[in-house]
């Protein structure tokens, strides 16, 4: 299992709490809306924390070989969308997002951005594996675990994401053939006659 299946599992417990699909499938048409009308404007984000939503989604679901990353699927403008109607979730994203600066700052004399990719690496390791993270680092934590979750959700619940999961659900089938002797197989079980 890779980490984008990984991040795909986590995702559907947290977001399936959070997030109704009707909300996520406006919040999509939203967004495709905006990209035909040409380069997206962040209504909620600041110009330098836009910089940091797009390197840090891409860090938490890159592109692979069956499928673009994050930022292709729209997830920096779904997180806009979704900051915009919900105040609650505004705040803390963007204080997240200004102490994870103020901690590469600490470190390395530079923001997030400005940070080479095991720089970033070192302070994504203190703060997305809340059970060995220091006490210290709970502010960073609890930021990570909620923009980990809303990057999988802005990503699994867009088509690039659904078609990433290869989920074939919603899709007429004139005839069921039952389910494959290979899965059958694997699960030690057959149908009775």
């Amino acid at each position: 299992m890779n980490r984008r299946q990984v991040v795909g599992l986590l995702a559907a417990a947290p977001f399936a709490a959070t997030v109704d699909w009707a909300t996520a499938g406006e919040v999509h048409r939203r967004v495709r809306a905006a990209r035909a009308a040409g380069p997206y404007e962040p209504k909620v984000f600041t110009p330098h924390e836009w910089e940091t939503v797009r390197v840090l989604v891409d860090l938490i679901i890159p592109k692979d070989d069956r499928s673009g990353g994050a930022t292709d699927a729209g997830v920096p403008e779904f997180m806009d969308f979704m900051l915009g109607d919900d105040p609650d979730l505004e705040t803390p994203v963007r204080g997240g997002l200004a102490w994870l600066d103020h901690e590469c700052d600490g470190r390395y004399g530079k923001p997030f951005v400005a940070c080479t990719g095991a720089e970033r690496t070192a302070v994504l390791d203190d703060i997305a594996w809340p059970k060995r993270a220091k006490p210290e680092r709970a502010t960073g934590v609890a930021f990570f675990n909620r923009f980990r979750d809303l990057t999988a959700s802005g990503f699994f619940s867009s088509k690039m994401g659904v078609q990433d999961l290869r989920y074939i659900g919603n899709t007429f089938v004139s005839e069921w053939k039952g389910c494959p002797p290979d899965a059958l197989a694997k699960l030690g079980v057959n149908y009775q006659d």
